[in-house]
This record gives structure tokens, C-alpha cells and sequence, in this order.
């Protein structure tokens, strides 16, 4: 009897095993419906009025009339991207999948976009997301109508998502995005970073991880256990193209790696096809090893000139603009780090570190030397964490204790754990000695984007709906199992984190405290001749583009004492030797009125535009912000290398008022100093709006005491889902630069 039951027992365990097993391996779950776009075309008469509107404004500030300043946005996910696709899952508490399909309907009908890309990350695109994401950009286009003045166009790419675990093996984060659709105009695959250094996929396959997998395909659909493990299974299922081999030539059902910028660079110019790529989220530190810097990038073929020709410097992620003279780290000859102490407007988060653990000793009765020496070590222990693991290294730390460690205070509306040496200002201020006697540089154009991870491009258009419009959501990482963090108790003392030692990867990072730090987004705007796909290109390729932070500001940029006579725009290289002089012209973006525009709710099925829009689209009034200043920046490029960036970089280097009244600013200077100097410079221009209260502007909530210190705080993060934690900013455009280099001959 006992053998019987022990058989029937056996046998249920194997029946069980195989279940599992089976449904762990995707045997018994469906491909997820990619679907179609739901909405029509965007009306001629909607497309009228815009151009309309620009015309007299541009008329009014002394332009043509017949200008076209198009915007867009070139940096968008759907949940075809692992972290969004994660975010979207009911044990998340995500609101479902979105396909590249509700990026289409969005940035044509919510948003009101002129142009807009595809780039989810390359590392989770199998062979089948990568056609299908083909397939719906082509449907997207095809409803635009009219190839000549199409109402939305709509480019291809991915990310290239590289992540280091030092500053020295990291590279960062760049937007692939290519200028045709046809077969013979894109690769076959996306090209990856490949995972990072440390991490693999394998940690989710063999026997174990799918038996667990199928314990979560066989969870009722409701909670997103089924879609996770089949998204799993697809993702584990592709394996790396062999080394070696030209592209064209390599299986069409494995993933392309490339580690290196180079090696991305390389393997476009193997495909041949038009393409740019764009650096995106370089100061943001919740990746960033701490002392990251892109003076590296400016060396062995890490940076191609023809490809690389604009920069994020705004997203939803936060600033990555201005540069700041103090350090998160320091990086000594030897290769050994140590932790700075503070500065004004900056409180390392290494030395916030030792501060948590001498407090809990001293509370725990130890002699001041010994707390001392703990602190000593637990300051050391965050620099030297694995990844950017430092916060763990505080067992127990809650985002209360670390206050305001790690942020720069004074700038605008900045990224999470700013890293000043991958800012936008210092890589423009960089130069690098060649051998044969020049110096090389960086000369980006400017631009800003989303970065949304919900199919929602060009999200800025208006200040609401937090939890939706931007990765507010992030946090619930921690309900999923890639972001759970083991509870532990507070103690005295500090930890080495050297590995992952099983750690789920995003338990490393700061996750729920990140969560805060998001805004709608930014857009890019270009001065194009026409609204076609190569005239848009064209402006990218030129530099005749500039970035906002969301709103629609309007903003020309010129240089007017050129040689030759005629003025130049943004984005333009010149060599003179006489005094360069400059006019700005901008004018504030359109207050908006609420909900959505007839156009809008007649082009999707019912309960399309609240599911998807949330019920808020781009719906401009006649009536402009203000703006109430211009700065202008100015930088001088390193020649030996070896200046101090900080006295490379004047920010601001001129500030100009704006009228109260009209509806824009027109300001003119010029550079007294540019012949006396002798030396090659680059200036750009920022109009700033008026201050409206803006999602996320202040992100920690922080009560500070007498001594400016954040004593106390109130994460947006922590708010309710209706509140969209708003706080007063001054939106900004930022303009490509001018570079003005001096004719030495």
C-alpha cells in the first residue's frame, strides 16, 4: 500500500515537473497580439493652423513666414523593451502591454508630433519583435499620407544599451535611428551591447529558472505571470551571432553584439546604410559608475564624427546639460577611489554613507573613535561597490537616510546621481592632442526627447498625469523579480559589495529613491525645408535642431557677420577672425487648453483617447507664454588637454532680458573677446518661459533645517497616483551651438 502510494505520489511530482517544465518553456502559451494603429490621419485643417500659427510668429520676429519648425521625438520604448515591459505587468502594478501601434496613434493624435521614432532596446529585440516593429512603423507611415507633407513621419530604430561596471568599460546609452524603411535602407537586426560584465541571461534559463518560469506561466492572466515567462522564453530563446563574420553574412535569427562604440560604428559601415546615432542619459547616475567620463570617447575610434552628430541633453530622465566642479569620486593615479567631502549644492552620496552608519553607532553606544573608523570604512565601501551597488552597502538604509546625497541642487531639473564628467558641457568643452598635431573634439548638435517607456511619445505637451506620462512607475521594479530587496535589519556597520552574488540586478540600484526623479519629457525641434522624411533628416544631419523641455518654445539661433555675408544658423561651423555677432529670436509655447481637439477624438474608436492619451492631448490656445530671458553659454574647447574644464566653460556668459510684452524676444550680442583670445569657441542659446508648475520639478520634497541640509523628505514616488507632485520650473529651449573657430591664417 504504502509502495502504491508512494508510486502515485512519485507520479503527481513528475506529471507536475513536466507541467512546468512545459509551460516554462513557453510550450503552452501564444505570441502576444502586436495589434494595428486605430486612428486615421491627422486633418489638413489641424495641419493648416499649426503652419499657420508658426508663420505669423516668425513673421513677427522679423523671420519668413514661410519657415517650418517641425517637432518630434527621437527616443521612445514600447514594452517590446525589457524594463517597460516589466513595469507594464499587473504585479507591478502596470496598466498592460503597449505596442508599437499605441506609439503610433499616440505621438500622431495625443501628442500632435511632426516626427518620432521606434528605439526600444536592442538586447530584448528577437528576430520576431524586430520584424513586427518593422511591420508597424510601415503602417504608421502609410497612413501619413502624401510621401511630400506627410501629417506624421516615423523612423526606425533601437537603443544600444551598454552599461559598464567602471568608468573604464563603460560607454553608455545611444539611439540607432536610420533615415529609409526599405529592406536595402535597414539591417536585419538591431545591434546589441550585449549584456553587462557580471550579468547574464543564463541567470533566467537551465532546469531551475524554467521550472520557475512555469510556476509564473501557469499564474492566472491577471497578474502578468504567464506574459512574463513567455517574454522570458522569447528573449533566452535567441542566441549571440557568431564573432567575426560580416553582417550580411551572419545567421538573420541571432543577436548582433557589438561592446564598444567602435564596434557599433564598425558594423553600421559594414551595413552601409544611412544611419545616426544618438548618445542619450549621459549624466544619469543610476547606471553611471561613479567618475564616468567621456574624454575616453574621444579616443580609438570611439566616436565617429559622421554618425554621431547630435546629443540628448533633456529627456524625462532628467538634465544632463550643465556641468559642475565638484566629484562623486575620486579616481587616483593608481587606480585606487576615495570618497570627497561635501560642497555647496553637493553632498556626495559615499560620504552621506559614512554619516548613516557613525549615527546608528554612536546610537548604539560605541566610543566616537571606533565610529569613526566605521565611517571611514563605510565611505570606502560605497565607492568601491560592484556596479552602482553603494547604497546597498548601508544594510538597511531607507531613502529617508541618504536625504539628498548625490543630486546637484543648483541645476535645472537635473538627472538622478548627477555625474558631472558626463555632462553635455564638459564633453563640448573636451579636446583630445592627435599625433598629428590637432586636437580633437566633440561638436554635437543639441536635442532633447521623452525617453518614454509607455508608447507615449512627446509626452511634455502638458503638465499631468504622472504615473502615465512619465516612468513615475519605475519603482514597482521592487514588486518583480528582478528588483525585490531582502529586508534587513539596520545595523552599525558597513558591507563590501563586490558581486552580484544572486542579487536580483536592480535590488543594486537606488531604485524606489530613482523613482522620483522623472519628468514628461523633452522634445526635439528642427528648422527643416519641408515636412518630407529627407527634409527632416537633412535639418538632424545639419544640426539645424534644437531641444525643449517639453513645450513648444519657437527658437532661432544666428550667427550674423559671417564670412561671405549671409547669416548662419544654428548647428554651423565657421572659421572668422573678427568679432562673431549673434541674434536670438524665440517666442514662449502656446497655453493649453484642457482635454482634447475635435480632430483628435473623432480620429480613434471610443474610449481610445482616455485609455491612451488619459483624456489630455495637445490642444494649443492663441495665447503664448512669456519669455522672460535668454542666457547664452560660451565655451573654449581644450587645446592641449589639458586645461581645466571649469575654465572652459562660462555658463551663463551673458544674460539678456526679455520684454514683458508681444509675444517674443528678439536679443542681439556679440564676443569682444573672440580676436584678442585667439582661440576657437562655441556658443548656444536658452530662452526661458515663464514658471509653470511642472511634474517632478522637485523630486525628494526635501524639508532642509538651518543648515540647508535636507533633514526631512516627501518622495514623489511616495504620492497617490492623482497627485502629479508639482513644483514651479522655468521650461527652456536649448539651441545647437555655433562653433566659431578662429581663422589663424
Amino acid at each position: 500500500m504504502r509502495y502504491r502510494l508512494a508510486m502515485v505520489v512519485l507520479g503527481l511530482a513528475v506529471v507536475a515537473l513536466v507541467v512546468l517544465f512545459g509551460a516554462g518553456s513557453a510550450w503552452m502559451l501564444e505570441s502576444p497580439d502586436v495589434g494595428a494603429p486605430t486612428g486615421g490621419p491627422i486633418a489638413d485643417e489641424a495641419l493648416e493652423a499649426r503652419a499657420r500659427a508658426l508663420g505669423q510668429t516668425a513673421a513677427s520676429l522679423g523671420g519668413d513666414a514661410g519657415e517650418q519648425i517641425l517637432f518630434g521625438d527621437l527616443h521612445v520604448h514600447t514594452t517590446y523593451s525589457f524594463d517597460a515591459f516589466q513595469m507594464s505587468l499587473p504585479m507591478a502594478g502596470g496598466d498592460g502591454t503597449r505596442p508599437v501601434a499605441d506609439a503610433c496613434d499616440y505621438a500622431r493624435h495625443c501628442a500632435g508630433l511632426d516626427f518620432w521614432s521606434i528605439n526600444d532596446h536592442g538586447i530584448t529585440l528577437t528576430p520576431t519583435r524586430w520584424s513586427q516593429t518593422v511591420e508597424a512603423i510601415r503602417q504608421c507611415n502609410e497612413i501619413a499620407g502624401d510621401e511630400a507633407s506627410p501629417d506624421l513621419v516615423s523612423y526606425l530604430g533601437w537603443e544600444w544599451t551598454q552599461v559598464g561596471t567602471k568608468p573604464e568599460n563603460h560607454w553608455g546609452h545611444k539611439n540607432v535611428i536610420f533615415e529609409g524603411l526599405a529592406d536595402d535602407q535597414i539591417p536585419t537586426r538591431p545591434i546589441t551591447a550585449g549584456v553587462p560584465e557580471g550579468v547574464s541571461l543564463a541567470r533566467t534559463q537551465g532546469l531551475v529558472a524554467t521550472l520557475g518560469l512555469g510556476a509564473l506561466a501557469l499564474m492566472k492572466p491577471s497578474t502578468g505571470g504567464p506574459e512574463f515567462a513567455r517574454y522570458m522564453q522569447d528573449t533566452n530563446g535567441v542566441l549571440d551571432c557568431p564573432t567575426g563574420v560580416p553582417v550580411r553574412e551572419l545567421p538573420t535569427d541571432c543577436r548582433e553584439v557589438a561592446p564598444t562604440p567602435a564596434e557599433l560604428f564598425a558594423k553600421l559601415d559594414d551595413w552601409g546604410v544611412e544611419s545616426m546615432v544618438i548618445p542619450h542619459g549621459t549624466a544619469w547616475g543610476f547606471y553611471t559608475p561613479l567618475g564616468s567620463s567621456w574624454q575616453k570617447q574621444l579616443r580609438g575610434g570611439q566616436h565617429d564624427p559622421k554618425r554621431q552628430l547630435l546629443v540628448e541633453l533633456y529627456s524625462g530622465h532628467g538634465n544632463s546639460e550643465e556641468y559642475r566642479d565638484w566629484k562623486e569620486v575620486i579616481l587616483h593615479a593608481d587606480g585606487s577611489k576615495s570618497c570627497p567631502e561635501p560642497v555647496p549644492n553637493y553632498l556626495p552620496s559615499c560620504w552621506r554613507a559614512g554619516e548613516i552608519i557613525m549615527e546608528r553607532c554612536h546610537a548604539d553606544g560605541s566610543d566616537h573613535a571606533t565610529c569613526a573608523k566605521r565611517a571611514v570604512d563605510a565611505r570606502q565601501h560605497y565607492v568601491e561597490a560592484f556596479f552602482n551597488g553603494g547604497a546597498r552597502t548601508v544594510p538597511g538604509a531607507t531613502v529617508a537616510d541618504w536625504q539628498d546625497a548625490g543630486q546637484c541642487r543648483d541645476c535645472f531639473l537635473p538627472d538622478f546621481n548627477y555625474r558631472p564628467a558626463s555632462t553635455v558641457q564638459y564633453m563640448m568643452a573636451l579636446g583630445e592632442p592627435q599625433p598629428e598635431g590637432d586636437t580633437a573634439h566633440f561638436r554635437f548638435g543639441f536635442m532633447a526627447a521623452s525617453d518614454n517607456h509607455s508608447a507615449r511619445p512627446g509626452t511634455g505637451y502638458k503638465q499631468v498625469a504622472r504615473t502615465a506620462f512619465t516612468e513615475a512607475r519605475f519603482g514597482n521594479f521592487l514588486n518583480t523579480p528582478v528588483g525585490q530587496v531582502p529586508q534587513e535589519e539596520p545595523v552599525p556597520e558597513s558591507r563590501a559589495i563586490r558581486e552580484l552574488k544572486g542579487t536580483a540586478p536592480f535590488a543594486l540600484f537606488e531604485t524606489e529613491r530613482q523613482a522620483s526623479f522623472f519628468m514628461t519629457g523633452g522634445l526635439a525641434a528642427v528648422h527643416a525645408k519641408g515636412r518630407d522624411r529627407k527634409s527632416i533628416w537633412e535639418a538632424l544631419a545639419s544640426r539645424a535642431v534644437y531641444g525643449t523641455s517639453g513645450p513648444r518654445i519657437l527658437l532661432w539661433f544666428d550667427l550674423l557677420n559671417p564670412p561671405g555675408g549671409e547669416t548662419l544658423p544654428m548647428g554651423s561651423e565657421v572659421a572668422m577672425a573678427e568679432t562673431p555677432r549673434f541674434r536670438v529670436r524665440a517666442a514662449g509655447s502656446f497655453e493649453q487648453h484642457p482635454g482634447c481637439p475635435p480632430d483628435a477624438a473623432s480620429a480613434m474608436p471610443a474610449g481610445r483617447i482616455e485609455d491612451l492619451c488619459r483624456g489630455e492631448c495637445y490642444h494649443p490656445s492663441d495665447e503664448r507664454r512669456k519669455i522672460v530671458r535668454v542666457e547664452i553659454v560660451r565655451i573654449l574647447p581644450q587645446v592641449s588637454g589639458d586645461e581645466p574644464i571649469a575654465s572652459r566653460i562660462e555658463d551663463p556668459w551673458k544674460v539678456l532680458s526679455c520684454p514683458a510684452e508681444g509675444d517674443g524676444c528678439i536679443v542681439e550680442f556679440e564676443d569682444p573677446e573672440f580676436v584678442a583670445a585667439g582661440a576657437d569657441a562655441l556658443y548656444y542659446a536658452r530662452a526661458i518661459e515663464e514658471s509653470m508648475p511642472t511634474v517632478g520639478a522637485n523630486p525628494l520634497g526635501c524639508t532642509r533645517d538651518a543648515n540647508g541640509r535636507c533633514s526631512e523628505i516627501d518622495l514623489c514616488f511616495w504620492k497617490a497616483d492623482s497627485d502629479d507632485c508639482l513644483a514651479p520650473a522655468e521650461h527652456r529651449a536649448w539651441s545647437s551651438p555655433i562653433f566659431v573657430d578662429y581663422e589663424r591664417s
